[in-house]
């Protein structure tokens, strides 16, 4: 059986917890700064877990992540 390549896209976005649970950066924090409330882009710093429904699609992209 030959190796799985992994999507190297995905893998520089998800990062794994000890627990094997995909977390990723939250989106729309890049540009257009100014019309963004302070709290706003303060709760858009923050890492989040990823939906198990999606986590399920990214486990088989990053096989060995």
């Amino acid at each position: 059986m030959p190796k799985v390549k992994t999507k190297r896209a995905a893998a520089k976005r998800f990062k794994t917890t000890g627990t094997g649970k995909l977390v990723r950066m939250k989106a729309y924090k890049s540009h257009i700064l100014t019309k963004k409330s302070t709290k706003r882009k303060r709760n858009l710093r923050k890492d989040i877990v990823t939906d198990h429904t999606n986590a399920k699609v990214m486990k088989k992209i990053l096989p060995y992540v």
